[in-house]
């Protein structure tokens, strides 16, 4: 289920927020941003300027001579993370290597974006003009739906989904499912749980509430963990190994590649990263003695409610 970085171009006409000669954030409007060459000309986008003195808005051309080189700056690396959530392209097919040190530590506010150190700054501004500076967070890391709002998808809690994530159509993210950037669903899925960093998740599966799924950033890994079509991670259960087709992570049990591992059938034990993959398998912790077994399952995996995905 692994991407494989593009060797193309890309390119983007933006509105850019800078402070003296910093790129703060940059907004990509839908069609204004592709593979290839440009398909069309910037439009001209009528923006008022921040509250704060300062900081002004102005246009940005970038065009990425591969996605499979690093990103260069700031505003090359928000137009991965628009590419990403316009669904242009999918998770790990632009290479983001070094994003964290291209993108500023920001305060997300109801009035735009802000410098952290400047808050109490701004937050005088808007209180004199009658209004609350709300503080949505502080991070290199905005919402994605103040960039990208997906077709055909739901989202509980806007706070919990980074610009980056990849939603495909008939994904429902509920109030305590998070999806990290350069992560998400290939298909319609059910996210009530954790969506790390890099992890893929395919057609028809279940994260289960409280489900964890380990990413690209945990302990540093490299390894792309995926869920496979139609399985379930069970409510508060978690993989650190990815699973095939339909396949089955009973609630509570958490499974990493270092498990030790029973196979039911033949009794052997094995670490679960030998079962990373693998179709038609039930992972449980058995009651009695403790240890995690593998079972094998027959027929397809779990069904989803069609009416709680039509999301149009």
């Amino acid at each position: 289920m692994s991407s494989t970085r593009l060797d193309q171009p890309a390119w983007g006409f933006g509105l850019a927020t800078v402070s003296g000669e910093q790129t703060l954030e940059v907004w990509f409007p839908a069609g204004q941003l592709g593979l290839g060459t440009p398909t069309s000309t910037a439009t001209e986008n009528k923006v008022a300027e921040p509250a704060l003195p300062g900081l002004r808005v102005v246009p940005v051309t970038v065009s990425i001579a591969s996605l499979a080189d690093a990103p260069a700056d700031t505003a090359d690396a928000y137009l991965r993370l628009h590419l990403l959530s316009h669904r242009i392209i999918r998770p790990h097919q632009a290479n983001l290597d070094g994003v964290f040190g291209l993108l500023p530590n920001n305060a997300w506010t109801s009035a735009g974006v802000c410098p952290p150190e400047r808050v109490d700054e701004l937050r005088l501004i808007e209180r004199a003009a009658g209004r609350h500076l709300a503080v949505y967070g502080v991070d290199k890391f905005p919402r994605m739906t103040d960039y990208v709002v997906p077709a055909g998808v739901r989202i509980a809690d806007a706070d919990r989904v980074r610009l980056g994530a990849h939603l495909s159509a008939g994904t429902t993210v509920m109030q305590k499912g998070f999806v990290n950037f350069n992560a998400g669903t290939l298909g319609t899925s059910m996210v009530e749980g954790s969506i790390s960093a890099g992890v893929l998740v395919g057609e028809g599966a279940d994260i289960g509430a409280g489900a964890s799924i380990m990413g690209t950033l945990s302990g540093g890994g490299k390894e792309v963990i995926s869920v496979g079509q139609r399985s379930l991670v069970g409510a508060n259960a978690g993989i650190g190994i990815s699973l095939g087709d339909d396949c089955v992570v009973e609630a509570g049990c958490y499974v990493t590649a270092g498990s030790k591992v029973t196979l039911v059938e033949t009794g052997e034990v094995v670490k679960a990263l030998t079962l990373s993959g693998a179709s038609n398998v039930l992972f449980l912790r058995n009651s009695v003695t403790g240890a995690i077994e593998a079972r094998p399952r027959t027929g397809t995996g779990i069904v989803l409610n069609a009416a709680l995905h039509a999301n149009d």
